[in-house]
């Protein structure tokens, strides 16, 4: 499907690689015009790994350029469209690769997130996506946005091929399904969704007996300074030189970053260290927090990507920040006959259990 990039047909031992990974021998754009010749001579650690385990690269998928964005309307190599939900954005960065999955060209895929780009993407396509423990499944040969945020991790059609992926990314072995009754669950950040999207979400968290309502606390806006000080970083050399082969909607987006001082940079590490002390007193007593994993179900395929941006990462962001394990699961239709999303949320580290209390809530849906 034109905006999506599958090169060749797959199979069921076959995952499609976002464009932000290194392939050997494979063209990888990083969705720039400044690498649209790029060939590397090596593959990314995570294409290494899951080519070790038996898959093969079923193709190369689309994104946001340099995935720096949650739509991926890329102007160099098309939008990305949404195959279930024609007319609206397939949601980025990973985008890609979570509409090859709802197109059904592939069960698998690979993308990264460091705002949201893994679960925003599988939010609107209706799929499920998991972002890892930071640093769990290796960067090495993965584009950077901003280092200290991003993760790599699966989508797939179910949250058995999430545990699939990260079986062979991580050595990550599966645990077994939780009874719901047995869990500690707070459920979080409800209000700030739309009324449907409110209403999926919380009929999901009360298939938790034991659950309550929790304050859980959001990053100081303040932090994200040291985000975009990290992506000016990784850009700084590049854009010096061929600012105006970059597209509209991330050249802006770059200009600011480069304009963040040293001293926002400081309180931004300051105001991160507190909010992981903040996140970890809150699910003081809980085994899970559930969420909304966006506010709001697609866009129109021509929505300004920047006005949608703050509330769209809102809800997905903290936990690039914490580097918390999260899910994205589908939990039924809201606004328009369009897809909501419920985020379960773990600890660092509890990778396994997180995806298996998905596997346990996901049985009805």
């Amino acid at each position: 499907m034109e905006g999506i990039w599958l090169a060749c047909p797959s199979d069921p031992g076959s995952v499609a690689i976002k464009d932000l990974f290194d392939t050997a021998g494979l063209t990888t754009t990083y969705g720039s015009a400044l690498f649209a010749e790029h060939v590397p001579a090596r593959n990314a650690a995570a294409v290494e790994l899951l080519e070790r385990a038996g898959y093969a690269i079923a193709g190369k998928t689309n994104l946001h350029e340099f995935a720096y964005g949650i739509s991926s309307q890329n102007p160099h190599f098309g939008t990305v469209p949404n195959p279930r939900f024609p007319g609206r954005v397939a949601g980025g960065s990973s985008g890609g690769s979570a509409a090859a999955v709802a197109a059904g060209d592939v069960s698998l895929s690979l993308g990264t997130d460091s705002g949201g780009s893994i679960r925003i993407p599988a939010a609107w396509c209706g799929v499920v996506g998991f972002k890892p423990t930071y640093a769990l499944v290796p960067a090495d040969g993965c584009f950077p946005l901003a280092p200290s945020y991003d993760h790599m991790g699966p989508i797939a059609a179910t949250v058995d091929g999430c545990v699939e992926l990260m079986r062979a990314l991580a050595g990550l072995e599966p645990a077994a399904p939780p009874r719901l009754d047995d869990l500690r669950v707070g459920v979080a950040w409800l209000e700030h969704a739309d009324p449907l999207v409110r209403r999926q979400v919380e009929s999901a968290a009360k298939r938790f007996p034991n659950r309550r309502r929790v304050d859980f606390p959001f990053p100081d806006p303040a932090e994200y300074r040291g985000f975009m000080r990290e992506v000016a970083d990784v850009h700084r050399g590049l854009f010096a030189e061929r600012a105006d082969e970059y597209g509209d909607n991330v050249r802006g987006k770059l200009e600011r970053c480069l304009a963040v001082t040293d001293e926002e940079v400081t309180r931004a590490v300051q105001a991160r260290a507190e909010y992981r002390a903040r996140a970890e007193e809150a699910m003081d007593g809980l085994d899970l927090l559930v969420t909304p994993t966006i506010p709001f179900v697609p866009p129109s395929a021509d929505v300004d990507e920047i006005a949608i941006r703050e509330r769209g990462i809102s809800l997905t962001f903290p936990f690039d920040s914490l580097g918390w394990p999260a899910l994205a699961l589908p939990c039924g239709l809201a606004e328009d006959g369009l897809p909501a999303s419920v985020q379960l949320v773990g600890r660092p580290g509890e990778d396994a259990f997180v995806l298996a209390a998905g596997s346990a809530l996901a049985s009805p849906f």
